[in-house]
């Protein structure tokens, strides 16, 4: 794919969504860091469901540690994988009083030194809390990256890689959130909705399926 058809699809993306943003539900970096560390293998619906409940009772690294395990359990209970993020839930509620004054910090290093989280946590909580030009790649930014071949990799770091060296560079920011959406509402797995896509003319996927 070249760059002038690179632009097109960001600035198509960017007119039909010019502020794009996670669908998990939050109100600073803190209550965005655990619901990313809750998401992992879950629905942003089911994270949502759970962190509506949890909130309101505790949403600062004290109010969440004093819960303790058991008591967070109650409330994460609905997600996947609950019993281990719980556990990593309060080891970083912890981490994050004891090593950072309670603030989420703002650096690759010191988020991924934290239990739970990964690259592509980290990732989203520089991006969408701090506004870094990082891209977590996750399922969806992966299928689009190379289905559409705006930036093929065999591995979810090489499409990260690519991604951060091929998306141009003022719609770097935004670039996660409108790959993930149209990954999740659009160009889906099973049966990608090509006939409503708006880069439908412009990707370079071969088997197009017109619906």
């Amino acid at each position: 794919m070249n760059k002038l058809k690179r632009e097109e699809i960001f600035s198509r993306f960017y007119n039909n969504n010019p502020k794009p943003t996670t669908e998990l539900e939050y109100s600073n970096p803190f209550e965005l860091l655990i619901a990313v560390i809750l998401s992992a293998q879950a629905t942003d619906v089911s994270v949502n469901k759970a962190t509506q409940k949890l909130y309101p009772v505790a949403n600062t690294p004290e109010k969440i540690f004093a819960l303790g395990v058991e008591g967070l359990k109650k409330y994460i209970k609905t997600i996947g994988l609950y019993n281990s993020k719980a556990e990593n839930v309060i080891k970083t509620c912890k981490a994050l009083v004891e090593q950072h004054n309670s603030q989420v910090p703002d650096t690759r290093e010191a988020l991924e030194a934290l239990p739970g989280v990964g690259r592509k946590t980290a990732n989203v909580v520089l991006n969408t809390a701090f506004g870094q030009p990082t891209m977590a790649v996750d399922t969806h930014i992966y299928r689009v990256s190379n289905r559409t071949k705006i930036a093929p990799g065999k591995t979810v770091l090489d499409v990260e890689k690519k991604l951060l060296k091929f998306v141009p560079k003022q719609y770097l920011v935004d670039a996660h959130h409108w790959l993930i959406l149209h990954g999740r509402y659009t160009c889906v797995a099973r049966k990608p909705r090509c006939g409503s896509c708006i880069i439908e003319d412009l990707c370079e996927f071969k088997d197009k399926v017109d619906i």
